[in-house]
Parts: C-alpha cells; structure tokens; sequence
C-alpha cells in the first residue's frame, strides 16, 4: 500500500501539536493531498517551522493545552475528524527533568483526553497516537528493542512516554475493537531530524543555530548512539498504518517502530562531523557540565512495519543531512521557506511511492 493522496483528499483530520516540527510536516503534507485539516496545539515556540510556512492560514488552527480535557471534547466534537492524529507532547528529555509533573500530565493525562474525547465522535475511523523510541526499557544492551519489549524509562520523559503507550493499550483493549469504533494505534520513531526544527537542548537545531550565528555548538555525548531519521520517513509511516486503520485492518491496530536502516543508527559525534562538513563551516566543543542521566545506545528493530506494510525508508542518512542543510542554508538565505517544504515534500513522496513500490506486500 502507498501513501495515497485520494484517500486523504476531503478527509477530516485532526492533528494534535500542530505547532510543533513533526506536526507542522505532517499537517502540511494532508493539506497537500487534500485533506480538511484541523489542530489542537500550544502555540509555537518562535521561531518556529509552523509560523515560518505560515500554517496557520493553510489549515483550522486552534491554540489550547491538552491537559485541559473540555477543551479537547469541545475540539473534537465540533471538528468529527474521521482521522486523529495526536502528536502533542511535551517532547525533550532535559526539559522533563525541570518540568516532570507538567511533563506526565501532558504526555499521559492528556493522551487520555484525547483517546477519551474520541470515544464519543461519530464516524471516527483511525487514531494514530504518536509516543517515541524511548518509551521502552532501555537495557543499554546491543540488540535493537521489538515492539513487545517491555516499557520502562529512566527519566520522567521516557517514563511519560512508557506510560502513554500503556494509556493506549487500554483504550484500545476497552473502547476501540474492530467493528466498534475506530481503531487504534501507536507508532514509535526514532530520532527524527529536518528543516524548519528549532526546538532547544536537541542537537540537529542547537548545530544550525550555531553555524548560522558563527559560534561553536558544545556537544554533551558525542559517543551515544541513536537512531536517526528524516522526519518524513516518521510520517510516510504514520500515514499508511492511518490508512490501513481506515479500511478496517484490525492487526494494524497495535505498536509499531518506525526507524532508519541499522547502518544510520550513528553517534552524535558523526551527524556533528557530518554536519559542518556539508555546511562548509563549523566548529564543535565538548560540554564538561554534570549532565542528567540520558541513554547512551538505542535502536530500533522495524522488521514489523518493513514485512507487514512494506515500509521502508526512502533514503539514508547522508541525503537526510543534505535535506537538512539545504533547507536551513536557503531559508537563512532568505528563500521563501513554504516553497523549500514543499518542494522537499514533492521530492520525498516520489521516492517514498518508489522504495514502496520495490517492497509492497499487497
């Protein structure tokens, strides 16, 4: 199955952390295709991808906070998406440590408000419920985590997203079966990177911001290991289980892993190198402060998703770099950054319908 374009065109869609980098993508892309849609979201943090493409006039934009659960019915009734998509989080690691009890209100209650103001919209189809790589107990060990390794987390972000995905569970065990409602799945991705993500304290935003402003980025670790990825093969991804949940499939109502080739699961250290290299200038230093506790190893195993949907990624990570630097280069050039996005968009989705077309199960 591809990612289908007359299957989103008129569909009602919601999207949930909208403002953010992974959802300003990914609302941008249904628009693209057709899609009516909607967001529930913080409002952004300048400068941000969302205001950069000006989003806010291509679809229904609503600012609000995911913990405030009338707010969350009255969006979702008043929009009848007949697909969710819910990506709003509180989404960095460091941060959680200054903010763990907004950090689980906002991942785990208001999951809940979501899921659960879903229970009650009519003609409902899919919800995609977006968590991430690190909700699994990280062992540090060399073997990449399975969807049914057990959920864990050692700092309150992880432990969030841990907890989310158990929230998920039950839902999905009490409220949403197949031929009662929509269904319902979590997706899982890895480190995902691209233009237009500005977010503080993440490491691909800290290196542009500091080659744009002629400093050295300082670098906490650079010998830990991530899995990393464009953030359209993240959402190429959450689009077709959407669409398979659309059609009734209940065995893609579950976990899935959506991460890059092993070969471009890689060490800080090379996407710094790699990174100033394609730039054409740039500098690194190491940062000696105390640093919280965070991972040093984590892969992912995608064989699920790469034998159940014939997903696969579309490139490897040394193009994801070009993407990046190209996007950032133009735009603080003064390039129009609609146009780049979307002309990265067009490309990706001819590659992706390519490298799907090769490895399609149907």
């Amino acid at each position: 199955m591809l990612v289908n374009p007359g299957h989103w065109a008129g569909r009602r869609v919601l999207v949930t952390g909208h403002t953010g980098f992974k959802g300003a993508w990914l609302s941008l892309w249904l628009r693209e295709m057709g899609a009516e849609v909607a967001g529930l979201a913080l409002a952004p943090e300048e400068p941000s991808l969302f205001s950069q493409i000006g989003l806010d006039g291509l679809i229904d934009h609503v600012e609000g906070d995911i913990r405030d659960a009338d707010l969350v019915d009255q969006v979702v009734a008043r929009v009848r998406p007949q697909t969710v998509f819910h990506l709003a989080a509180q989404p960095l690691v460091r941060l959680s440590y200054d903010q763990p009890r907004e950090t689980f209100a906002t991942n785990v209650l208001g999951t809940a408000h979501v899921l659960d103001a879903c229970r009650r919209v009519e003609g409902l189809e899919a919800i995609v419920a977006v968590t991430s790589d690190k909700c699994y107990e990280n062992r540090e060990w060399v073997w990449p985590y399975r969807e049914s390794d057990p959920m864990g987390g050692h700092d309150p972000y992880s432990a969030s997203k841990g907890a989310a995905e158990l929230v998920i569970s039950s839902y999905r065990n009490s409220f949403f079966h197949a031929g009662e409602g929509p269904l319902l799945a979590s997706v899982r991705a890895g480190n995902v990177i691209g233009g237009g993500d500005w977010a503080k304290d993440r490491l691909v935003p800290d290196i542009v911001r500091a080659i744009i402003d002629d400093r050295s980025v300082y670098i906490r670790s650079p010998g830990s290991v991530r899995p990393w990825q464009h953030v359209l093969e993240a959402l190429g991804g959450y689009l077709l289980i959407a669409q398979h949940l659309a059609a009734g499939h209940d065995w893609a109502a579950s976990a899935w892993n959506f991460g890059p080739a092993a070969q471009d699961t890689r060490p800080v250290g090379w996407i710094v190198d790699k990174m100033i290299e394609r730039w054409g200038r740039g500098s690194f230093e190491l940062d000696t402060a105390p640093q919280p506790h965070e991972a040093n190893l984590l892969m992912l195993d995608c064989s699920k998703a790469r034998a159940q949907l014939g997903w696969r990624p579309a490139f490897d990570l040394r193009q994801t770099i070009d993407w990046i630097v190209d996007w950032h280069s133009q735009v603080a050039q003064g390039g129009d950054a609609l146009a780049i996005t979307r002309g990265q968009l067009q490309t990706y989705k001819t590659l992706l319908d390519a490298a799907l077309t090769e490895s399609d199960p149907s």
